[in-house]
């Protein structure tokens, strides 16, 4: 499966047997069916917004968002149009697995955790956009820090949605490097979205 998973930049369209699949099956050859992704390159979907999976799963089928290779846009062949809807639903009804306990580096877990919840001057907190009344933005805490990492890079050098009308690139630009750590390593630590709010 993993073999799977890395070749699918060259994948085309029939090349995997569905025969007896559940439509989110192959979406958990990657992601793994519970959502909880095991591989930083693949992020983790349990819990995520529907409407932001399906959201990003047409950005990469219609060849919008392309920062990861290709890999996406290879296997959105492999679904079924009218399977999004229930493949969404199903990571969305999933549950996130508590991540490791916030030990060790407790300054850059309290720098990142204010970050996020009340920003500083010159940049807006995240909770303001990445909360639960907002469909259309994903989830991001208890996320692969590498993989945010890797979006907020890719954001900052315009390989992530530099035409799109989201403020992620300008956001990215200016988080200083510390900054970026302290906030992809809070949120990586915390778990939110099964929570109610405080």
């Amino acid at each position: 499966m993993l073999f799977l998973g890395f070749s699918l930049q060259t994948a085309e369209a029939g090349m995997i047997d569905k025969d007896g699949m559940a439509p989110w099956e192959i979406c958990g050859m990657c992601h793994s069916l519970d959502g909880n992704s095991h591989m930083a390159k693949f992020p983790k979907l349990a819990g995520q917004k529907a409407a932001y999976i399906v959201q990003q799963f047409n950005a990469f089928h219609n060849g919008q968002r392309t920062n990861d290779g290709g890999q996406m846009q290879a296997i959105s062949e492999e679904v079924q149009a009218q399977d999004l809807a229930s493949i969404a639903e199903h990571f969305e009804s999933q549950v996130a697995v508590e991540p490791p306990a916030p030990t060790g580096d407790i300054e850059r877990y309290r720098q990142g955790k204010a970050l996020y919840q009340q920003g500083r001057p010159g940049l807006a907190a995240c909770v303001q956009c990445h909360n639960p009344s907002q469909a259309r933005t994903p989830w991001l805490d208890a996320q692969h820090p590498a993989y945010l990492n890797k979006q907020l890079d890719d954001f900052r050098s315009g390989r992530r949605d530099a035409q799109s009308e989201t403020p992620m690139p300008a956001i990215a630009k200016a988080l200083s490097p510390e900054e970026q750590t302290a906030v992809t390593h809070y949120l990586s630590r915390t778990l939110l979205r099964h929570k109610p709010p405080d």
